[in-house]
């Protein structure tokens, strides 16, 4: 018996798994999140939290045995919110970039969505810099839409509009306050475009991908120091899309595969 025990804590040892269970299990874990992405993270009308990143986060959290939160607040104070312990995690749909990973850490990807610019059906505009000269083009704050709107587009003189949360952005283009949006293709897609207030709307050019501005997909953040939490998160996502609840969750809202979606 001591020596299957021996043998079995060093396997868990190896994989982790065991090891984060005792950690997490039963444990709160506060979990933030800006519920204006449809389909990533929304509300239903009747206000309950729902959407693709809301499930993944919560099946994380079941395979983790843990108690998960949310939080909500807006998308341009999630980092600050972060580092001063008002929540433990953020999980909503955050791209991995260079200049985020200088702040906080990131989990393994867990999806991947292009940036797109979308126009009045029939413009002429496209996602440079020369075309949209002198135009007003929406972005959301603290995106990394906003940052390389700011970085290549601004300074060849193309107004840059930031707004605390993606309807706006959306009521502002339908108004004609605005020239352009520019957002994750899923979010447009789902969000807008495919909604009666985006009839009259399509995406231009090709998507966006620029891995400085847009790293490589979306991924939960969290403190650099929470090492632990981290692992333990990425071990529950390598569980889920080996057992099936990834892409039965990625079926309920998505026609393609999200995890690798380009």
């Amino acid at each position: 018996m001591k020596k299957w025990t021996i043998a079995w804590s060093l396997a868990c040892v190896a994989m982790s798994a065991c090891a984060q269970a005792a950690d997490f299990g039963g444990k709160e874990i506060r979990l933030a999140v800006d519920p204006t992405y449809p389909p990533l993270e929304y509300k239903t009308p009747d206000g309950k939290l729902t959407g693709f990143g809301v499930d993944i986060a919560n099946a994380l959290c079941a395979q983790m045995h843990a108690k998960c939160v949310w939080v909500e607040t807006s998308f341009d104070g999630m980092i600050p919110g972060l580092l001063a312990r008002k929540f433990d995690v953020i999980s909503s749909s955050m791209t991995i970039t260079p200049k985020r990973k200088e702040q906080i850490a990131f989990t393994n990807r867990i999806s991947n969505a292009p940036a797109r610019l979308v126009v009045r059906r029939g413009s002429s505009l496209l996602p440079d810099a020369t075309s949209l000269k002198g135009k007003r083009v929406g972005v959301e704050q603290g995106t990394s839409q906003e940052d390389y709107a700011r970085a290549m587009w601004q300074p060849a003189g193309v107004e840059v509009v930031a707004y605390q949360n993606q309807e706006q952005v959306y009521a502002d283009l339908v108004s004609g306050r605005l020239d352009a949006a520019f957002q994750a293709s899923i979010e447009a897609s789902d969000g807008f475009l495919k909604k009666p207030e985006g009839k009259d709307f399509e995406f231009a050019g090709p998507a966006m991908d620029d891995p400085k501005y847009f790293g490589q997909g979306d991924g939960l953040g969290l403190r650099k120091q929470d090492v632990a939490l981290r692992d333990a998160f990425n071990q529950a996502l390598a569980e889920i899309l080996a057992n099936g609840t990834y892409a039965s969750i990625n079926r309920k809202y998505f026609d393609f595969d999200i995890y690798g979606a380009k």
